[in-house]
């Protein structure tokens, strides 16, 4: 592997950034042990193959590379683009990454790039997935300008993707399901006159996950050791299909004072439910 390729992800370098100085203790059998759980060899070697993509055309990438089979239901509701309006998408998160690279492929294409994501600071360091984030990163000073940073997501001439839980789905009494919806997408989507599109992304992770992330919430662990495995339950989810239930718009004016944004944010996530069980269209 060349010094290149091993630049682009590297644990030393992202250690370094987040930790400072304190990074010289963290053990090295520990930082060969993330190496591995995060696949940095593998990871880096797809991204130096795909350097020359960026945007719509790179997570078409990840698609193949994930060899990923879409089986999308609903597409007919997808707005036009040339509709002169923009739009709110938002999806339960099952896997935490696979989804969204599988999600941004549909949305990107159909709008000719035209959307933006919300994630986590860390996937900036995706140079192909880049342009089409606006990072947070809710553990540090970044997280202090989050509503800055929604802000110019929503003024902008974008469409915006969105997953509300903010983290991956759980095992919650026996079902997978996303932790309780934030209610930013709708406050938003009422300020800036934005139609909510709803869309149910099929899949799962192992037990192994839901066993850790359930086990680290019972002991109190607040730091999200979870998240560490989640591109190791991406390439679980190789050579899979996946079935993307897209309902129909609802419009902005829906979100009335009736009920709190709260409020409708849980009857927003029911739908996506819903409508991923096929007991509504």
């Amino acid at each position: 592997m060349s010094e290149q390729i091993q630049k682009t992800i590297d644990i030393d370098d992202i250690l370094k950034s987040k930790m400072g100085a304190k990074a010289r203790y963290v053990p090295r059998f520990l930082v060969n042990w993330l190496k591995k759980i995060v696949h940095q060899d593998k990871v880096n070697a797809f991204l130096w193959e795909s350097r020359h993509l960026t945007g719509t055309e790179w997570l078409e990438e990840c698609v193949r590379y994930l060899d990923m089979t879409l089986i999308i239901d609903g597409k007919e509701n997808l707005p036009a683009p040339d509709d002169g309006k923009l739009y709110t998408f938002v999806s339960n998160h099952p896997l935490g990454g696979a989804d969204g690279v599988a999600l941004g492929s549909i949305i990107g294409r159909h709008y000719d790039s035209k959307f933006r994501y919300l994630v986590n600071d860390l996937l900036m360091n995706l140079p192909g997935l880049a342009p089409l984030c606006i990072g947070i990163n809710k553990t540090g000073k970044q997280g202090r300008n989050f509503p800055a940073i929604v802000e110019a997501g929503f003024q902008s001439d974008n469409h915006m993707l969105m997953f509300p839980a903010g983290l991956c789905s759980r095992k919650i009494n026996g079902e997978i399901h996303d932790l309780p919806w934030k209610k930013t997408f709708i406050s938003k989507s009422v300020e800036y006159h934005r139609d909510v599109v709803p869309i149910h992304f099929s899949g799962r992770n192992s037990e192994f996950f839901y066993n850790l992330a359930n086990i680290c919430k019972r002991l109190g662990i607040k730091f999200n050791i979870a998240m560490l495995f989640l591109v190791d339950e991406m390439y679980k989810n190789v050579h899979k299909t996946f079935r993307v239930t897209i309902g129909k718009p609802i419009p902005w004016q829906t979100f009335d004072k009736s009920k709190t944004p709260m409020q409708w944010a849980k009857l927003v996530e029911d739908q996506v439910y819903a409508i991923g069980n096929g007991t509504q269209q």
